[in-house]
């Protein structure tokens, strides 16, 4: 691909010209409170609008903003973005989904699954927060892909990121349909799907403060709920279960021996994996959260450290409960796949244990978190596409950005994929939602693996054109060494998802049905990385093409370098404090 080419798809990615790639950039980069540390252009027509205005509820509203394209809100707070690192995209995947992994894989498999996925993600965030904090770019972390490997690969993983969410988001419907059934309502599934679809509506009329508020909330509910859980779950397993129960007396790991810590072997452990996937799904939504938070520079890598608690503690810890209290032979975890809530291992738990309203409780969590994963499904997705049509990879009209500082079209173009929830009732339903969820069952592991392969061309182009480590003002924990492990467990696991859509559980013999609902993801992808390079004709970036200087975060060394004396100066209990909050 030719130079000018090159640099023609940066300026649709948002990145202005400041030097020229083979020249180094001495200018010192800002890392501090000033208003210059506000991603994107300046909202100070935002401001001034009335408050109704502001908040989208007026006709006014809808108009059109003016400013430059990727004009998105800045309004997100720190606290916004720390709750939606930690516990932003726990849902239906930890809460529900959980059930089937346990039952194909026990709960050894369980833990072992969920740990390397964790791993993985945790290298992914840390490597996506050293990118977000040096190029700050409104539309999320597929344009990574487009600056730093192939132009085709980022359009294909923008779309694909697009398609994940906006199939996500009615399957989310379906769950939180399916999850009211729980009490027996009596009330048609359709009216439940119905009610929620609206209830996304409405969160989404307050733009950027609506998305962030809800996940703030919800996140709180569902870490409290999970801490609640595993403070019971020590209880019942010491024997501290009501009298006559099934925990009255010292229950401990008996399910490791019998019926046993492993389901299915080494299969087994290969087919919890897209669970885990599907379960952590999200977890990247920070940085695109970022975009649109007022001082991203200091929030996003205080919100990337949270995401070692989540993993270790909401998610590792809370399924060492689950697989110490629920034989993996229990029938009721049978078939649970995704959408049915009563054999989520949680309410499973939660009943045997005789507590009265408790599994009720923990439902009420479990309708809360597929809404709250559905909220972030238009979210993702609207970004996404706004930013895809800012690049010309998408129609122009989805770059509309209206003056509460939504993207209008692109929010409603996820909203109206709603409605393939109302396939799941169908008698066909079943199999129309396994397809859907092969579709967005592997997606993640795509975009992840993009993310760390973004990372580790970035660090090489930066070293080719004679910077040092020490001008990156946010660092991956485990530097490019992280962003290796990430993407060769990602590759991994995507062997292992392939031998088990080749020879599924159970000794069934291979069929392409089976093959394609496990590895559908796949073709599909492959399918818009040709359509990408048939539209931009650009291929693999090589090194000395890759500019490293575009759109740099100024920051201020003074001030970041005043930081790090100050920490070293710490006892080193306070300086290991610092590294893990």
């Amino acid at each position: 691909m030719a130079d000018s080419d090159l640099k023609k798809d940066l300026e649709y990615s948002g990145y202005s010209k400041s030097s020229s790639p083979d020249e180094k950039n001495d200018v010192a980069p800002s890392y501090h409170d000033s208003d210059a540390l506000s991603l994107g252009p300046d909202n100070s027509e935002w401001h001034s609008l009335g408050f109704w205005t502001r908040n989208g509820l007026t006709p006014e509203s809808f108009k059109r903003r003016k400013g430059p394209v990727g004009n998105l809100n800045t309004t997100m707070k720190p606290r916004h973005l720390h709750m939606i690192a930690i516990g932003g995209s726990i849902g239906a995947g930890l809460f529900v989904g959980s059930g089937s992994a346990l039952s194909n894989g026990g709960p050894a498999a369980l833990i072992i699954a969920f740990g390397i996925i964790g791993i993985m993600i945790f290298n992914v965030v840390y490597a996506l927060g050293e990118l977000a904090v040096m190029f700050p770019v409104s539309g999320g972390f597929y344009t990574y892909s487009t600056r730093f490997i192939d132009p085709s690969w980022g359009f294909a993983m923008g779309w694909n990121y697009v398609f994940q969410w906006a199939i996500v988001l009615p399957l989310e419907l379906t769950v939180a349909g399916l999850t009211v059934e729980y009490w027996q309502s009596g009330v048609s599934v359709a009216v439940w799907i119905t009610v929620f679809w609206f209830a996304i509506v409405a969160i989404n009329v307050f733009g950027t403060l609506g998305y962030a508020e809800e996940e703030f909330w919800s996140s709180v509910l569902k870490l409290a709920a999970i801490v609640i859980f595993m403070f019971i779950g020590v209880i019942l397993c010491a024997g501290g279960g009501p009298a006559g129960g099934k925990y009255d007396s010292y229950w401990g790991a008996g399910t490791f021996y019998n019926p046993g810590a492993f389901a299915n072997g080494f299969k087994g452990v290969c087919a919890v994996f897209v669970t885990a996937a599907f379960a952590f799904s999200g977890t990247e939504l920070v940085g695109l959260a970022a975009a649109e938070a007022r001082n991203p520079a200091k929030a996003l890598p205080g919100a990337i450290k949270q995401v070692f608690w989540r993993i270790t503690l909401f998610y590792i810890l809370s399924l060492l409960f689950v697989g110490l209290l629920v034989e993996h032979t229990d029938e009721r975890l049978l078939g649970s796949g995704l959408s049915d809530s009563q054999a989520s291992p949680f309410v499973i738990a939660a009943k045997d244990a005789g507590l009265i309203g408790f599994d009720s409780f923990m439902n009420v969590v479990i309708l809360v978190s597929v809404i709250s994963i559905g909220n972030s499904g238009v979210f993702g997705g609207s970004r996404t596409l706004t930013a895809l049509a800012e690049q010309g990879y998408a129609p122009k009209f989805f770059a509309y950005i209206d003056k509460s500082g939504r993207p209008l079209f692109s929010t409603i173009f996820v909203l109206m994929c709603s409605p393939i929830a109302y396939v799941s009732l169908s008698a066909s339903g079943e199999t129309v939602f396994a397809w859907l969820l092969a579709l967005s069952g592997l997606a993640a592991l795509f975009t992840w693996g993009s993310i760390c392969l973004a990372h580790i061309r970035f660090r090489r182009a930066w070293a080719y054109h004679g910077h040092t480590l020490d001008e990156i003002p946010f660092q991956a924990l485990f530097g490019v060494y992280g962003s290796w492990v990430g993407l060769t467990l990602i590759f991994l696991v995507l062997v292992a998802q392939f031998a088990v859509a080749l020879y599924p559980l159970g000794g069934d013999p291979p069929s392409a049905e089976a093959f394609f609902q496990a590895y559908l993801a796949l073709p599909v992808v492959l399918l818009f990385w040709v359509g990408g390079f048939f539209w931009k004709r650009a291929g693999w970036l090589r090194t000395p093409q890759i500019d490293v200087n575009t759109n740099r975060r100024v920051v201020d060394w003074e001030r970041i370098n005043g930081e790090k004396q100050r920490i070293a100066a710490m006892p080193a209990w306070r300086r290991t404090m610092h590294l893990l909050f």
